[in-house]
């Protein structure tokens, strides 16, 4: 049944009756074509509402956890697949109280009938928000992303990579994979990558009340970082290079890297867009 819940939760993930008004579905925030993000630097909910952070790719997201920039306590896909839809503050699909009204929608669709039974057959196609999100779920977990020229390089193809970007990568292992490593090249750890005291997004520190938190965010994934742009939590650098620029604490050495040296970086973080996942 694992096929029939993802077509289920990629029907939903693409569906704008999930928001109050109609206007927004999951994949209004999450595009493929820029890598599951949207291209801003945050997004506005439906209801007017400013957006705070950027979005994050969904590429291995099933390897992911915690799931957000800043909260340490959201690991669970099926938990975090509700935030959006139901949370108040910021609100970002607005359907906070109206959940009887989001099944009703639901449940007056003949396809949806179907697909639920389908996917949930031994509730007998009951929709409820627990189906909705672990059919959400599923489809996210379908969202892999192993065909970059740096995975193809790494598998064997000696000739998917660039001389540049092979520099760029013995560079990124050099100084860089303390945090970004792994699958998805993230330790999952919050780090301040600049000095957050003082700033209006504290980061963990909201969460965890401790000082010493202050503007600490989640390692992002770097897999098809080349189409995530803006960059950090904010949104705030434009560009890769910019991004770079902004990590002076994390990566003292970055101030003596030549430009020949950012270049190749540069080529490496391209080397990790998977073209097939995009498409």
């Amino acid at each position: 049944m694992g096929g029939a819940k993802v077509e289920l939760g990629r029907r939903l993930f693409y569906d704008a009756d999930l928001s109050i008004d109609g206007t927004m579905s999951c994949a209004t925030c999450h595009q493929q074509r820029h890598g599951f993000t949207d291209g801003n630097a945050t997004r506005p909910g439906v209801l007017g509402d400013p957006g705070r952070r950027n979005i994050p790719g969904l590429a291995n997201v099933a390897y992911l956890a915690p799931l957000t920039w800043a909260d340490p306590r959201r690991t669970n896909l099926e938990g975090q697949a509700l935030v959006p839809i139901f949370r108040l503050h910021p609100g970002e699909m607005g359907m906070d109280g109206k959940e009887r009204e989001l099944i009703g929608r639901l449940e007056r669709d003949r396809c949806y009938l179907q697909m639920f039974r389908r996917a949930f057959p031994e509730t007998s196609g009951v929709i409820d928000m627990p189906a909705v999100s672990k059919a959400l779920a599923a489809f996210e977990r379908s969202l892999v992303s192993f065909d970059s020229p740096f995975d193809r390089f790494a598998r064997g193809d000696a000739a998917a990579l660039s001389p540049a970007a092979q520099a760029g990568s013995a560079l990124f292992r050099s100084h860089c994979v303390s945090c970004h490593a792994g699958r998805a090249l993230t330790d999952a750890r919050f780090h301040a990558i600049e000095n957050g005291v003082g700033g209006a997004d504290q980061g963990l520190s909201e969460v965890t009340g401790d000082a010493r938190d202050a503007g600490k965010f989640r390692t992002p994934s770097l897999l098809n970082a080349a189409l995530t742009a803006p960059y950090l939590h904010d949104g705030s650098a434009p560009t890769l290079r910019d991004a770079i620029a902004r990590h002076t604490i994390a990566v003292p050495a970055l101030d003596s890297f030549t430009q020949a040296q950012k270049a190749e970086i540069l080529a490496f973080l391209e080397s990790l867009t998977d073209r097939k996942f995009v498409v």
